[in-house]
């Protein structure tokens, strides 16, 4: 269980319930572009962003996805610096999707009528299965796209990509709205958000204690969760979304990947998940990682915490926008946050110590 507000499955064929979606016409024309020989099926993948529609494309040549970018500030620069990133990775035999260049221009981005589009070659396999092997190869081909990626070149002009959730002005701003009794009269939910503000400044101060500031910066994933991949023989075999590639210290994308990989939940109910987390494979995704990146016992001390920082700021920045995270209720689901960000704080030691193992 991923904690995601919208979970994809690029194997599902049904129609999209609402959101965005191509028409026929828009279909046809970007297709046209592309030389990939005479298209014998088209179907619609649901799952993922509502606002960026994907198509299932079996043509003469073989399969593909068409996928239309969400508009979005900086787009066209956040796609092409994601491009590059892919790029750089399949040189290194890294497992990304490939990406298809236009026929007549040789662009792997595809701009018309105010819209990005990308074509991907598809990618068979099948979806993390929770096993100890699966596991341990995530966390280790993250350590592998931190390694391949530790001297990419970025342009520090460019701040739209820089930034992530540890103490985060953004973050805190969100939870204070939450707290506010002017724009908030839910008593119960301001309550929680308080609670949730106290745990996140508590954890920020403990991860600069530990030295957070003069860790080097680099590309970083961003979004390293189990519905971005697909496994093979429990093996990584794909990993499908570069959507949110950006510039931050790569002990973010850690902390990020063992709070997806070993958050336990998925019931129809945010109430009935229940507080702890499934520590082997937390322990499992880490030992992985370790096996390719080295870490000093002051960034092994400072995971907890940044998960922590990380699961109250995904879940406290769609709550504010919508109400909800996903199609749950924003104040059934910050109360689980709360209830898993407080066990983790009171079991912090014995992670640690698990962790150092």
């Amino acid at each position: 269980m991923s904690m995601k507000a919208e979970n994809g499955d690029n194997n599902k064929s049904a129609m999209p319930r609402g959101g965005a979606h191509f028409s026929s016409e828009e279909l046809a024309c970007v297709l046209s572009y592309y030389g990939i020989g005479i298209i014998l099926q088209v179907k619609p993948l649901c799952g993922g962003n509502k606002r960026a529609p994907k198509m299932a494309i079996v043509s003469e040549q073989g399969k593909y996805l068409l996928k239309r970018r969400p508009k979005g500030k900086d787009d066209l620069y956040r796609v092409t610096f994601a491009h590059a990133v892919q790029s750089c990775l399949a040189t290194k035999s890294f497992p990304v999707t490939s990406l298809v260049a236009t026929r007549k221009e040789n662009n792997t981005i595809l701009q018309l009528n105010h819209h990005i589009y990308e074509l991907f070659k598809f990618v068979t396999g099948t979806r993390y299965d929770g096993s100890p092997e699966g596991t341990i190869d995530a966390g280790r081909k993250l350590a592998e796209f931190h390694k391949h990626l530790s001297e990419f070149a970025y342009e520090d002009a460019l701040g739209g990509l820089k930034g992530c959730f540890h103490d985060s002005s953004t973050v805190r701003r969100h939870l204070k709205m939450l707290g506010s009794d002017r724009s908030n009269p839910n008593k119960k939910l301001r309550a929680t958000a308080d609670t949730l503000m106290t745990l996140y400044n508590e954890s920020s101060v403990s991860v600069n204690e530990c030295g957070f500031d003069s860790w080097k910066q680099q590309v970083v994933h961003g979004d390293w969760h189990p519905g971005n991949m697909l496994f093979s023989k429990d093996k990584l075999a794909a990993v499908l979304d570069f959507d949110s590639v950006r510039i931050a210290r790569p002990l973010t994308d850690l902390s990020n990947g063992m709070l997806q990989f070993s958050i336990i939940g998925g019931k129809p109910n945010p109430a009935d998940w229940p507080d702890y987390f499934e520590k082997d494979r937390l322990v499992q995704f880490l030992s992985g990682y370790r096996e390719v990146i080295k870490l000093n016992e002051e960034m092994l001390d400072s995971l907890i915490d940044l998960m922590i920082e990380t699961m109250i700021a995904e879940a406290v920045l769609p709550i504010v926008a919508t109400g909800f995270f996903g199609h749950l209720s924003g104040e059934g689901f910050l109360k689980m946050i709360l209830r898993k960000s407080n066990w983790l704080n009171k079991n912090h030691n014995k992670l640690v110590k698990a962790i150092r193992e």
